[in-house]
């Protein structure tokens, strides 16, 4: 891949300045988003460009929905209790904000044993009590024991030598979908997520309709849905890529 040519910004006469970073992108002065010319290079941060504004696939200025959205959304998931937190994270984010569930969600960790599948497989009728009691967490019966028949599914799988993320993965688009240009352009669901939440249901996993399973794609990079200008939407492909090629 080229690189752009160097010189100074046509917009606010800084420094152009190109550097590798992870993913093989390229960083340039937050005016070459107007550049049409480039249409392919991420527009990642140039710290030496004065008012540089990351692009992000949403506006937030919460710093933990945007260490998050950089972070964390989009970039490949495997550990089965991590897999299991997801799942049953968007199923409690129904109805409500997602940064809702973000600042509960060290709640729901201690409340739910880390979401370790097993352990949260053993959950009884006082467990399922002593969660309608705390206020850490979002306090609905019908998510609550939706966790834990979840986990008991999880659980069901590994004694049938199966794993979550296997399950998960193996409903992966073959063909990437194209980058989305707007947030609109990113469908509710899918013919994948729907089948995947078929399945799921077929397993004895609970709140997990089309909508909440490609919700779970999005969020643990079996999709990447960040938009074509977001700035981290060429390390996310980057591990994807890798995390496909290790399957």
């Amino acid at each position: 891949m080229p690189s752009p040519p160097a010189g100074l910004c046509d917009s606010c006469r800084h420094q152009r300045v190109v550097r590798n970073t992870r993913g093989s992108s390229f960083s340039l002065c937050r005016r070459s988003k107007e550049d049409d010319r480039f249409p392919r290079y991420p527009r990642i941060p140039v710290l030496d460009c004065p008012g540089y504004e990351p692009q992000r696939c949403w506006d937030t200025a919460d710093p933990l929905y945007v260490a998050y959205h950089d972070e964390e959304w989009g970039r490949p998931v495997r550990a089965e209790n991590l897999l299991l937190e997801r799942l049953c994270l968007e199923g409690f984010q129904s109805g409500l904000a997602w940064i809702t569930i973000l600042r509960k969600r060290e709640n729901f960790r201690a409340a739910f044993a880390s979401f370790e599948p097993e352990a949260v497989a053993r959950f009884g009728d006082g467990d399922v009590a002593r969660l309608m009691g705390d206020a850490g967490i979002v306090r609905n019966r019908a998510k609550i024991e939706a966790t834990i028949a979840n986990a008991r599914a999880t659980a069901a799988l590994h004694d049938a030598g199966e794993t979550l993320g296997a399950l998960l993965w193996s409903f992966a688009p073959d063909t990437p979908p194209p980058a989305p240009a707007t947030l609109q352009d990113m469908p509710a669901a899918t013919p994948q997520s729907t089948a995947l939440a078929r399945e799921l249901k077929r397993r004895g996993f609970r709140f997990v309709g089309p909508t909440t399973a490609y919700a779970l794609m999005q969020a643990t990079g079996i999709v990447n849905d960040h938009l074509a200008r977001c700035v981290v939407r060429g390390a996310v492909q980057a591990q994807i890529d890798a995390a496909r090629a290790a399957r």
